[in-house]
């Protein structure tokens, strides 16, 4: 940012550029609409991020985002529990519930196995997934990891340590190109794939 630019204005947009998919002309320019905000709405808007960040947990079973005890979906009788849909984030729980054709529950692994990024399977929620597989009533896990490099390396492990387990392991059967994302992926291609993911 400018040099003379007011150092608490410089501050923010850093904060903004620290986000995911957030470059610094972006952040300058989000700043400045903060900055433009009538005083109640920027307290507003503060006041939301520290909301969501004191009030919002992982679900203890499926460690989804949730500001219950369990996520809704955990808690619903009408969920299909022998049937888990293992996803990267919360974000691509939104995304396959968009479909309204997947009836499971889920379990959020919080990343994907990356050597060159210094994350081991111990840096994800797979030993929570193995213990849900050994309490018993899990017939299937469906991996919908994002088909890239890293995703299909996730997938991967976990059948080969979910499968000796006897439950059945199945892939999406992704109708988009390898380094797409499920979050932006439209209903209808998350549906085919869900209709016609395959045993790995």
């Amino acid at each position: 940012m400018e040099n003379f630019s007011a150092l608490p204005l410089v501050v923010l947009s850093e904060k903004f550029a620290a986000l995911p998919g957030i470059g610094m002309k972006t952040a300058q320019r989000l700043a400045y609409a903060v900055m433009e905000m009538p005083a109640e709405q920027a307290e507003s808007f503060a006041q939301a991020i520290l909301d969501a960040k004191h009030n919002v947990r992982e679900c203890p079973v499926c460690h989804n985002l949730t500001e219950q005890n369990l996520c809704p979906i955990c808690e619903s009788t009408k969920r299909d529990a022998s049937t888990i849909c293992v996803v990267e984030g919360p974000k691509d729980i939104t995304a396959i519930e968009r479909t309204g054709e997947y009836h499971g529950v889920y379990h959020v692994l919080h990343g994907l196995i990356s050597p060159l990024d210094g994350v081991t399977p111990e840096h994800l929620r797979i030993s929570e997934l193995l213990k849900r597989i050994q309490n018993g009533g899990v017939n299937e896990l469906i991996m919908a990891t994002n088909p890239s490099v890293e995703g299909e390396a996730t997938a991967m492990y976990l059948s080969r340590i979910c499968k000796p387990l006897g439950v059945k392991v199945t892939r999406l059967a992704f109708g988009l190109p390898v380094g797409g994302i499920i979050e932006y992926t439209d209903e209808i291609t998350l549906f085919r794939a869900l209709t016609n993911r395959s045993e790995m």
